[in-house]
Parts: C-alpha cells; structure tokens; sequence
C-alpha cells in the first residue's frame, strides 16, 4: 500500500516493516500525526508499547489481529483498538496498523456504569455499586481477612413522606447520610441501598465489639433531632449485623442476612446479628406460607368444631370452629403453628374468608339433615389483620344470604389486639355485624391491653376467659381471683362469659357456681370433625 492510499485512511495509520526482530515505520498518514500518536507518552515511543505484539503478529501465520491500547495517566487516559492487517503472506513482514479511538465510547460507558452504581439523591453508592464495591474489596483481601455487613432501616420514614411531602422526605435522607458518612471510618464503605435504608462494609479485628463501636456511633448521630419544613424530627433505626469471612462468604448472602437481622431489630427495639437458626426458622415459615398457599387454592383445609355448653343446663349451644390442616405429606400441622404464618404474609384474609363461608355452609347443610333449625350456633375467629384489610360484613351477609340463614346463628370471637389497632373503623365493624343479629365476642379475655371504656362502649356480647386463667385454676388462688374478677366485670356490664380449657367435671361445677355461663374444654369433647360434630347434634333428639 502506498503512501498516497494510506493517506486517504480517515483514522490514524501506520505501515510498518518487521525483521528480525527489529520493526520500522514506513509511513503514517496525517491522522496519525494529529492524534500525536508519533509522539512519546512519559518518555515511551509508540512501539516501545505496541513493538512486542505486532512482532509476534508478522511472525506468526495470521493474517489479521487486534488488540487495546491506553495511553496516559487516568486523568487523561485515551482508548484505542489498534488493528494489524498483513498486505501479503510474502511481503517482506510489511504490516498496515490502525488505530480507532474509543476514549469516548469507554468514558461514556463508565460514566453510564457509575450512574447505574450511584443512589442519585446521596451520591453514596447503592445497592448494585455496595454489592461490586464489595466484591472487588474482597478480591484484593488477604485469605483471613474478615469484616461485618451492617444494614440500617429508618423506623417510620414513610410518616415523614406522608405528613412532610416528598421533598422533605429526600432532605432527611441526604442529612441521615451525611451524618453516618462523618461517624465512620475512611475505609468503611456507606451506601445507600434501599428507600429508607442504608448499608455498611467494614473491616472486624476485634470481633463484635468493633460493631458495637461503629453501631453505638451510628445511634449517636442519628440521635439529634432533624429539623425538616419547621418540624423538630426525630429518627429511630433498625440495625442487623452479618459477620463474614473474604473466602467463605458470598457478599450478596451477607446482605441479605443483614437485611434478615434488621428485620429482628424492629421487633426486639435493639440491634440484631444474624443468627443462622433464626433464618433455618424463617426459611421454614416461607415454605409453611408456599404450602398454605397452595392448601387454599386448592381446598385442602377444614373446618373442626369443639362444642360449648351452657353451664347452668348442661345444654349444647354452639361450636367453635378452629382451622385445621394436613399437608402433602399426611402431617397434622396445629393451628398455632400456621395461623401466625397466615397473619405475616396475608394468607389470613383469604382463610378468614374461607372460614366464614365454610362454617355458613355447614351449619346449613346440618339444619338440611337435622331438618329443622338445629338449635346451635358457630362461631368464627376473626384476626385483626382481616378487620383491617377486609369487608367482614358484606362477607358474611352475603354468606348468610346464599345459604338462608340469619345472623343471629353466629358468634364472631375478636382478640383485644383487634380492638388497639384501630378503634373507631373496629367499633363501626362491630357495630355493622351486630345489625346482622350475630353475637360478638372477646376472646382470650385478660391477656391483651383493651381499655375498659371500650367494652362499656361496644357491642360486645360474650367475654372469653383465656385458658391460661382457667387450667389449673383450682389450685391457685390467685386464677380464682382473676376469674372472679372477669365475672363481676361481665355482670356489671350486662355480658355473658365463655371459659376456655376446662378439662374436668369439678373445674365446671365451680365456674357454675361462680357465675360463668358458658364452658367448652376437653372435658366435653375436642374439636370434631363436621361429620362427627353433627352426629353429637343427633344424640339432643333422644
């Protein structure tokens, strides 16, 4: 190629001539010499860099070959792709070479990566740019080098966004950062790596207590109050620790064990490390959660029934109806067991639901055998979690419509807990069931912290005597007091009660004589099948 051909190449080009060993230029065209390629970088020519490789390319049998360049320091770092074609198999080690710049591409890709590495509001890296400035950390680590993941949640941030705006909400997570950037060391890595939450890389010598440190200066700075839009703010944090080691642990494991941690912190009020036994209990409650789910869509759990008796007659006057449920595998599982479950992930609404219809449908279907009114009731549990997200009252006026039974064939039990979440959208529930005819009770009365105004305001029917005050209570004088007290309470404002757990004769003949009106427990019968429940029902007609 000659000089004039390789003048018309639009970027930087250079023929060259190898021999034995030693390599010539022949000619550069004019980008070449603009791009100043021709000149020495740091006191290095072009082919001191480039020299070695095109040599190995003449003298080798390709006809063809590629490799990067960079030349300068980072500042002024340019990229290129310098091509190497042979003019002819038997040219004499005669070679054309390119250069293409890519400075522009390669910074604008890097300027794209940082971006997507980059929490955009604190300029501290996220939770993508943690993860990778984590993993290069631990690349270059020493074998026994070790160090501690620490998550940070703000408690009720989302009350700040709600009440403040947005704005606010962003000027509180910029001051948050700033202040734990200032209380941790210069080679602790902050990021932030979720909406409200934020993480920490650091380095552990002395164990724990280097956590304790960072941890207990991260609480202090959070401690003053914020002031944000003419409001003094004050931010809690939710803190989980993991603790790792550069060769035996996956970075992105770390921080979800963290993540883990936090979510303990926000229920014991104090910083949690991980504990691989809780999260074997978690893992296990989310296949329990799977597994339930599916048992609902496709109908695999039923309905037991414990009878309850009117103390004074020895009467039967209704069932209770308890969820029950035997998965794939033929294993009981107890109620205490999957009933929390339900309530963390949300399944208790569509349980609850199915309760509601199911016990409608079934104490139908015993009057259609009975063939008349069967003379009981059924009540139904309902958690504070349904009451929140739930319509109970349609639910249930449309159960009792479609089966053609009034409301007043119903009991429905609601926790004290119930009662503290929200007060007045509960006491306008209450009050709309009531409207239906159906009996409402308290259950497990004593153990929760209702306020007393409340029952003297609300339509509550029935008060349940939790089992804990009831088993045993014939040996301990202070149950008996407790007891006692509940029925003068119940009497004083007009309610009947139920007791819980009563597992002997002598145990019902004294809560008979105390008052109590109602009684179901082991001593009648555990919870039935519905099969068996209704054949307890025939046994009334002889």
């Amino acid at each position: 190629m000659s000089s004039r051909l390789i003048g018309l190449l639009p970027i930087p080009a250079m023929m060259i001539r190898a021999k034995a060993g030693a390599i010539t230029i022949d000619v550069t065209n004019p980008p070449f010499t603009r791009a100043g390629l021709g000149l020495a970088v740091d006191g290095v020519q072009l082919l001191d860099l480039i020299g070695e490789r095109v040599a190995a390319f003449v003298e080798s049998d390709r006809l063809e070959g590629d490799f990067p360049l960079q030349l300068g320091d980072h500042a002024e770092r340019r990229h290129f792709r310098v091509a190497m074609a042979r003019l002819a198999r038997n040219a004499d080690g005669r070679c054309l070479v390119t250069f293409v710049d890519q400075t522009a591409e390669l910074r604008t890709e890097d300027t794209l990566r940082r971006a997507m590495l980059t929490d955009s509001l604190t300029g501290l890296p996220n939770r993508a740019g943690f993860s990778d400035r984590v993993e290069h950390l631990l690349d270059e680590a020493p074998a026994r080098f070790r160090y501690a993941v620490i998550m940070l949640d703000l408690d009720r941030f989302s009350r700040v966004n709600a009440c403040l705006g947005s704005t606010s909400g962003d000027e509180l997570l910029i001051t948050v950062a700033r202040r734990l950037k200032g209380v941790l060391r210069a080679h602790d890595v902050l990021a932030r790596s979720g909406g409200d939450e934020f993480a920490i890389f650091m380095t552990v010598e002395d164990g724990a207590s280097d956590v304790a440190q960072v941890t207990k200066r991260v609480m202090g700075a959070l401690a003053a109050p914020f002031r944000l839009s003419g409001f003094e703010i004050r931010v809690a944090c939710s803190v989980g620790v993991a603790f790792g080691a550069a060769r035996l642990d996956d970075p992105e494991e770390l921080i979800r064990h963290a993540q883990f941690a936090v979510k303990r912190s926000k229920s014991s009020g104090h910083a949690e490390a991980y504990q691989p036994q809780a999260f074997d209990i978690a893992r296990e409650q989310f296949g329990m959660e799977t597994a339930l789910r599916r048992a609902l869509d496709r109908g695999q759990l039923r309905l037991n029934y414990q009878p309850i008796y009117d103390l004074s007659s020895g009467r039967l006057v209704s069932f209770e109806a308890l969820a029950r449920w035997k998965d794939d595998t033929g294993m009981e599982l107890l109620p205490s067991d999957f009933i929390p479950v339900a309530e963390e992930s949300g399944l208790i609404v569509p349980l609850g639901r199915w309760a509601i219809e199911e016990s409608v449908r079934t104490l139908a279907d015993w009057d259609a055998r009975f063939g008349a009114d069967c003379g009981v009731k059924i009540a139904v549990n309902l958690s504070a979690i349904q009451l929140q997200r739930d319509s109970i009252t349609p639910l249930l006026e449309s159960a009792l419509s479609t089966h053609g039974l009034p409301g007043s064939r119903f009991t429905l039990e609601l926790t004290e807990s119930a009662l503290v979440t929200d007060p007045d959208r509960i006491a306008g529930i209450m009050h709309g069931l009531k409207g239906l005819g159906t009996t409402i009770a308290m259950d497990d009365f004593g153990t929760g912290y209702s306020n007393l105004a409340y029952l003297q305001k609300l339509p509550i029917d029935v008060l349940k005597i939790d089992r804990s005050f009831v088993t045993g209570m014939l040996a301990d004088r202070d149950k008996v007091a407790i007891v006692r007290a509940i029925l003068s309470l119940a009497q004083a404002l007009g309610m009947q009660t139920t007791a819980e757990g009563v597992e002997s004769s002598d145990l019902a003949q004294t809560l008979a004589a105390l008052g109590c009106t109602y009684a179901q427990g082991f001593v009648y019968a555990r919870p039935l099948e519905a099969s068996d429940a209704y054949a307890l029902l025939e046994t009334r007609r002889h």
